[in-house]
């Protein structure tokens, strides 16, 4: 998965140069909860949600919800500090 494709395309405003991919996937690590890290990358890489249901082992709106707190999280200030060098 590129973190830095799927961030850029989902956080509405970046300031800066994000961090390489594996600083990007431990800030996400640490700032999102292990089910919506898991859903998030999921859905990235293109997993059917047939697929992301087997692996968490949740319902389709829960699952959605997850996707939907996991992008909202990436949109705010302090975490997009964190995704950055500034």
């Amino acid at each position: 998965m590129n973190f830095t494709e799927s961030l850029t395309n989902h956080i509405d405003k970046i300031v800066g140069i994000l961090k390489d991919e594996d600083e990007l996937r431990e800030v996400l690590k640490r700032k999102m909860t292990k089910k919506e890290f898991k859903v998030f990358v999921a859905f990235e890489e293109g997993n059917s949600i047939e697929d992301v249901k087997k692996l968490v082992g949740d319902d389709e709106d829960r699952i959605n919800e997850l996707y939907k707190s996991a992008c909202k999280k990436l949109n705010q200030e302090k975490i997009k500090q964190e995704l950055c060098d500034l």
